[in-house]
């Protein structure tokens, strides 16, 4: 996965602003187009959530209805609309030379993004990534893996509609807590990952982590 999202990360640093925004906007009409099967994946994980006693707190973050479901959608789209930070100058200075030194902005190449419930957060994660020109790979929580199947299987749809290379947004297929470990010793291969949960998930990472 990491050698697959490599390559399509030098796609996507080269992508124009309206590539990576018509994207981000397909997306947002695939993940729209997918509700009935979006809402059937968050069906089954809610189920499993209640049977395995999460708290009414947790399954209220789990749940996906129509509203929320459209939410995702608008939130596509309203990061396909910001300002591309690619190329972006960040400061410049001139020496006594006479040469201009700049600083700007370049995409960091492969993402890693390990997270835990809101389904929403493999959207959104997945969106802020492409637009800032990088590959992503998206390890979420057992308790939203159906729900988090079925967004990046729109996602991924609407990617390859736009002409961008479906390795650019990728989830782990499986929950197997090894595969966090493989991640986080993808030195190499992974240029950085973010842990976004508990305690317990950012103590590991912090642990474990041979990627910055």
């Amino acid at each position: 996965m990491a050698n697959s999202a490599r390559m399509a990360a030098r796609r996507i640093a080269s992508a124009t602003t309206a590539d990576k925004s018509a994207a981000l906007r397909s997306a947002a009409e695939h993940v729209r187009a997918a509700m009935p099967q979006v809402l059937a994946a968050n069906a089954q994980d809610m189920a499993a959530g209640a049977a395995n006693g999460l708290s009414a707190a947790l399954l209220d973050r789990l749940l996906l209805d129509e509203p929320r479901v459209l939410a995702i959608a608008s939130a596509l789209d309203a990061v396909a609309a910001l300002p591309d930070p690619v190329g972006q100058q960040i400061d410049t200075a001139t020496v006594p030379s006479g040469l201009t030194l700049e600083r700007v902005r370049v995409p960091l190449g492969v993402i890693g993004i390990i997270y835990e419930s809101r389904p929403n957060v493999t959207a959104d994660a997945a969106a802020l990534a492409l637009m800032a020109g990088n590959a992503v790979i998206l390890r979420g929580g057992s308790e939203a893996v159906h729900s988090n199947r079925a967004i990046h299987a729109a996602l991924s749809a609407g990617v390859i509609a736009a002409g961008l290379p479906a390795a650019a947004v990728q989830l782990v297929p499986t929950q197997d807590r090894a595969a966090v470990g493989a991640m986080l010793r993808a030195s190499g291969l992974i240029d950085i990952i973010i842990p976004r949960g508990g305690k317990s998930l950012v103590a590991r990472v912090q642990e474990e982590a041979r990627v910055p």
